[in-house]
């Protein structure tokens, strides 16, 4: 009797002992890489706020698999994004990264991520080198590619007649992209075209080159903190009489710290939180409700993420080893997203609605931006035809 009593128990140890790692792996981990210190760190916060508010909306469970976030900062340095990566690759075994929210950083991080066939799904980056020839089967955006939302304001700018235009963006990957978005789009005079240090937070010499042009408008990309000073000195310097046209300067992430000096001001987007559908209202009155401050594309953008994993993982069973169906399943994007429509190009990029927003101060004090009009519909980006990827 005690020999079979023994040889129970160490039968029971020995499937506890089996099992155990069999349940550690039933948690699905996702590295969620975010610029969330500095200036920037109001935008990090978007996203990680959006994401959170998807998961809360499942249950916390992605393709009902119980979820574990790991989040790191990326701290807008290149270098240090690659190494925190590295470690949520090789030590935490993460099956998905989501982030992060610069394009630099996005070019650092692209490949350790992908030639470790994890799928890296970006709620914001979305460089225009990926989506041609460069494009990647584990790389999906739930964004946009960087040229098509500046290409808004271009259009704009070109069907209001203005002549003379001033280009204003920080000198990295995504300012240029804005730029030649934007010039893609506009066929007058570019007075001058100016880069600023992705850093600067003072721009009363570039103001000066404003006053001194008198274009027509201006264009200008100055996410985070950036977009905050620059609003507040264009205002404070007595330009506000030239139209001022952006993407991501004046926006729900810098509208709490720009206030009344950004209003008026236009932005191109693919949403607003004033979007008309039902869903979109709920979330926006959900993400308000959960956080106190009013949704940006940031938020959005994440939460369809989100939405977009949990999306495939029902297709899959909740199953991540097959790539090849993983990938189809992510790329079929069957979930409802927060826009309206929206289905992947080839190059796992959106296509997608543009618009033309106004900053309006609401009855409540709060500031949001509100759709004026649609500029593209169901626009796909040109760099998919470049892209090998079926």
């Amino acid at each position: 009797m005690k020999k079979m009593i023994a040889c129970c128990m160490l039968a029971g140890m020995t499937v506890f002992a089996t099992q155990a790692p069999v349940q550690a792996q039933d948690k699905l981990k996702i590295g969620i890489v975010l610029s969330l210190s500095g200036p920037p760190a109001a935008l990090g916060k978007q996203a990680l706020d959006g994401f959170n508010l998807a998961l809360k909306s499942l249950n916390g469970k992605l393709g009902g698999r119980e979820v574990e976030t790991i989040v790191v900062d990326d701290e807008l340095k290149p270098d240090l994004a690659v190494n925190k990566v590295q470690t949520l690759i090789d030590r935490d075994k993460v099956d998905f990264v989501v982030g992060p929210i610069f394009s630099n950083i996005l070019a650092a991080i692209m490949k350790p991520v992908t030639e470790s066939k994890t799928f890296l799904i970006s709620p914001n980056a979305g460089p225009s080198i990926f989506s041609g020839k460069a494009c990647n089967a584990f790389f999906f955006v739930t964004s946009y590619e960087n040229d098509r939302i500046h290409a808004v304001s271009g259009t704009y700018a070109q069907q209001k007649g203005y002549k003379r235009v001033f280009l204003l963006a920080p000198n990295y990957q995504a300012g240029k992209d804005a730029v030649e978005g934007f010039k893609g789009a506009f066929k007058g005079e570019i007075v001058d075209e100016v880069y600023t240090p992705l850093t600067q937070l003072d721009f009363s010499a570039e103001l000066a080159k404003i006053a001194a042009a008198k274009p027509d408008a201006i264009y200008t990309f100055m996410p985070g903190g950036l977009g905050v000073n620059l609003v507040k000195q264009y205002r404070q310097a007595g330009l506000e009489t030239i139209p001022f046209l952006s993407a991501f300067t004046v926006d729900e992430s810098t509208l709490p710290a720009q206030g009344d000096a950004a209003v008026g001001f236009y932005g191109g987007s693919n949403w607003a939180p004033n979007l008309d559908t039902q869903q979109n209202k709920a979330f926006v009155a959900d993400f308000e409700k959960t956080y106190g401050y009013v949704p940006g594309s940031f938020a959005f953008e994440a939460y369809d993420a989100a939405l977009l994993i949990d999306s495939a993982l029902k297709a899959t069973g909740g199953k991540t080893s097959d790539k090849e169906a993983l990938r189809a399943a992510l790329k079929k994007a069957d979930f409802q997203s927060l826009r309206g429509g929206f289905k992947f190009n080839n190059n796992g990029y959106p296509i997608q609605n543009f618009y033309l927003t106004r900053v309006a101060k609401r009855p409540d004090g709060k500031f949001q931006t509100e759709i004026v009009e649609t500029v593209f519909k169901d626009d796909v980006d040109p760099h998919g035809k470049d892209c090998p990827l079926k």
